[in-house]
């Protein structure tokens, strides 16, 4: 699924907030592109209770592309979270 601007991502997540998770991201390898942009590889584990009140927990391997800001941060431009392209559809294209 492609989501896009600020409201979208936030109504896109709202399932996993209130999962009131623990969420573990370790970046694995890093490509930069010129200063500001970079390709990174990361594996990342989420853990929390579902609807239903039973312990749920999901991982995976993501590529995300990032951008640095003014500030030295880096926000997500393309985020993967299973880091292959069989994890977007066509239609998400």
């Amino acid at each position: 699924m492609v989501v896009t601007g600020a409201e979208a991502i936030r109504e896109a997540l709202s399932g996993f907030v209130a999962l009131k998770p623990t969420f573990d991201l370790k970046v694995r390898k890093v490509f930069r592109a010129g200063d500001d942009i970079a390709l990174a590889y990361s594996e990342w584990t989420l853990a929390g209770t579902g609807p239903d009140g039973e312990t749920m927990s999901m991982s995976g391997q993501g590529s995300d592309v990032v951008r640095q800001q003014p500030d030295g941060s880096w926000l997500f431009v393309i985020d993967n979270p299973y880091g292959h392209a069989d994890a977007v559809s066509h239609s998400d294209v």
